[in-house]
């Protein structure tokens, strides 16, 4: 079974990004589960969500407390305390959505390290503000670039078929995160 687990900030869109992402890997051809970490959420606050996948009916019902990869919406949250990296495993990705390539923010070399700028992506395809950035399908993009497990078709075809506003322009958000990713370690 892999385990992601996903932070952002309310109104970043973590939890739909945890669905969609298990869309596409259902797509794919995968058993999956997606659902939030519940506590107080309001727009700005730290929030998780997470997504199984696995290929055979997953039965556990838990939330993600050893991921095999981190996606960070925000890495701001590094800053204020949020240890991205608890639990996560040895040579696990970590998906950093930032516009500076060289972040010093944390000891990450246990681990595979990638970041992409989905902020300023968003904001070039009109997906929130430019003061608050909607980052969740640019940073599926990324995703399915750096792993490889699944496939960007499918990410595609799960935006389609989930977002309910600006389809188009997530989709091409999601296209250029893939091309523009830069894997750090």
């Amino acid at each position: 079974m892999i385990e992601i687990r996903i932070h952002g900030r309310g109104g970043q869109g973590a939890v739909v990004a945890s669905a969609v992402l298990a869309s596409a890997l259902f797509y794919d051809g995968r058993y999956v589960q997606a659902f939030p970490a519940f506590g107080v959420e309001r727009r700005g606050a730290p929030v998780m969500a997470f997504t199984r996948w696995d290929f055979k009916p997953i039965r556990i019902r838990t939330n993600v407390y050893q991921p095999d990869h981190v996606i960070v919406l925000d890495w701001t949250l590094i800053l204020e305390g949020v240890d991205v990296t608890t639990g996560l495993k040895e040579k696990g990705w970590i998906l950093i959505n930032s516009s500076k390539e060289d972040l010093e923010v944390g000891d990450f070399s246990k681990y595979k390290l990638a970041i992409v700028d989905a902020g300023g992506i968003a904001v070039r395809h009109k997906l929130g503000t430019p003061t608050a950035p909607v980052v969740n399908t640019a940073i599926l993009g990324a995703f399915s670039k750096i792993t490889g497990m699944v496939t960007i078709g499918s990410v595609i075809r799960a935006i389609r078929e989930n977002v309910p506003v600006k389809q188009e322009e997530n989709v091409a958000a999601a296209r250029e995160a893939y091309s523009r990713v830069h894997r750090v370690i």
